[in-house]
């Protein structure tokens, strides 16, 4: 595993970034200015990269996590907060999420990006020599035969020898390894601070990835690079990474050194992920115990914690709402009768009005009367006793209107230090506070 240097010099600050994304919605909704939504990939990410080190973004797709790290080269606007370059030249520090135009590209040159397809980062009707050297015409920084001389340097340095074997080659010529080391040397050639790998070896053999990786281990010690490792495989950051960063649903739930990330995961979230690694002993049983559900809507994220939908140690303040009782009745109809389905839906209806309700819910018969709502929950709690839901639902109260729930208030989930870790889960609280059940 790489050693991280303790520079106390993070050459990139990320602080309170935000990325949403408007939804189009229907040409009416446009015409009537009506809101159509927000897609919030990134909400609220704070960190610091180091540097020297290899800074793993780690989670399943939808996350955020290849939307963080091509905002930390400007490929995408930031709604809100600040990505701050510490260029080693002594260069003043730069905002990258305020740079356009040429500021940005010159900034360029210091931040590289490494994509995960290497089929589609190289243009077909490019040689090698033209593709890999492309970015030193760009930035007008070598020509004739010192352009010629540099390409071959990089294309040796990351072991596509010789050099002029590779040079006349179109990438259809190459191997999928290869590609992706016409890539990388494509990417060092500008000599760059910063290499943001976007699964990098995810689109390669098995047989070549762990060449790939110590590639660019090798690369970072020789050229001083640092490196934001981004991928959904925690088996190949635990190789490669000195910290890691856990996201889900655009937040950053929690970050600490790699060794520690694997032998003390505290969200549970981490755990879940730990859990999901494959076992190549055919006599461990499969895990049973993974997360239910799927990962919610980035256009609505849950209330509170992101993960308490789904979180088997979810307390009563993680932030419990009506679409979380709604989505308790759907998973209870799963499993009963049809007659007793039938029975229930046209009692309650499809709940419908629970996905936009906020701060209580009321369930309001269709078919019945409260009496008969309220012995429906009652039987569903009883058959369940143990959903975490149930620890969220402050007060049940039937009234004229129908069924009433009220529900505690969820508690605000900051990243908050845990050991050499930091980890956003209202079961780590702040030093002083007592941990919530």
């Amino acid at each position: 595993m790489p050693t991280k240097p303790d520079t106390g010099d993070p050459v990139l600050q990320v602080d309170d970034l935000k990325i949403h994304f408007a939804l189009r919605g229907s040409g009416l909704a446009r015409l009537l200015g009506r809101d159509t939504g927000t897609v919030k990939a990134v909400d609220g990410v704070n960190l610091d990269l180091e540097r020297g080190e290899v800074l793993g973004l780690v989670g399943e797709s939808g996350s955020g996590k290849t939307t963080l790290g091509r905002a930390m080269l400007g490929l995408v606007p930031a709604t809100g907060g600040s990505i701050r370059h510490h260029p080693g030249d002594g260069s003043p520090t730069t905002d990258i999420a305020g740079l356009r135009g040429a500021a940005l590209r010159h900034r360029r040159t210091r931040l590289q990006m490494v994509f995960q397809d290497p089929h589609a980062a190289l243009n077909p009707s490019m040689d090698i020599e033209t593709a890999v050297g492309h970015p030193l015409v760009i930035h007008k920084r070598a020509s004739g035969a010192d352009l010629r001389a540099r390409v071959v340097a990089a294309l040796e340095r990351v072991g596509l020898a010789p050099a002029e074997q590779f040079l006349g080659k179109y990438p259809s010529d190459l191997s999928g390894g290869q590609k992706q080391r016409a890539v990388i040397a494509r990417a060092i050639i500008l000599d760059p601070e910063v290499l943001i790998a976007d699964e990098p070896v995810s689109m390669l053999d098995m047989s070549v990835r762990a060449k790939i990786l110590q590639l660019m281990l090798d690369l970072k010690d020789q050229l001083g690079l640092t490196y934001v490792y981004i991928t959904h495989d925690l088996a190949t950051a635990k190789f490669f990474c000195d910290r890691v960063a856990i996201m889900y649903l655009g937040r950053v739930v929690e970050i600490g050194p790699t060794e520690e990330i694997f032998a003390n995961p505290r969200h549970p979230y981490t755990q879940a992920l730990l859990r999901a690694i494959p076992d190549m002993d055919p006599n461990t049983p499969f895990a049973r115990d993974l997360p239910r559900g799927e990962i919610p809507d980035a256009a609505r994220p849950p209330r509170g914690c992101s993960f308490h939908p789904r979180c088997p140690l979810a307390t009563a303040t993680c932030g419990w709402e009506p679409r979380d009782l709604k989505a308790l009745v759907e998973e209870h109809w799963t499993r009963v009768p049809v007659a007793q389905y039938e029975r229930e839906h046209a009692l309650v209806g499809g709940l419908a009005d629970l996905d936009h309700s906020e701060g209580r819910a009321v369930v309001t018969p269709r078919g019945g009367t409260v009496a008969d709502v309220e012995a429906m929950f009652d039987r569903i709690r009883t058959e369940n006793s143990a959903e975490p839901l149930w620890r969220g639902v402050a007060s049940t109260t039937a009234t004229a209107e129908g069924l009433v729930f009220e529900f505690v208030p969820s508690d605000e989930v900051l990243l908050r230090a845990s050991g050499p870790s930091e980890v956003a889960c209202v079961l780590y609280p702040p030093e002083g506070a007592a941990a919530h059940t």
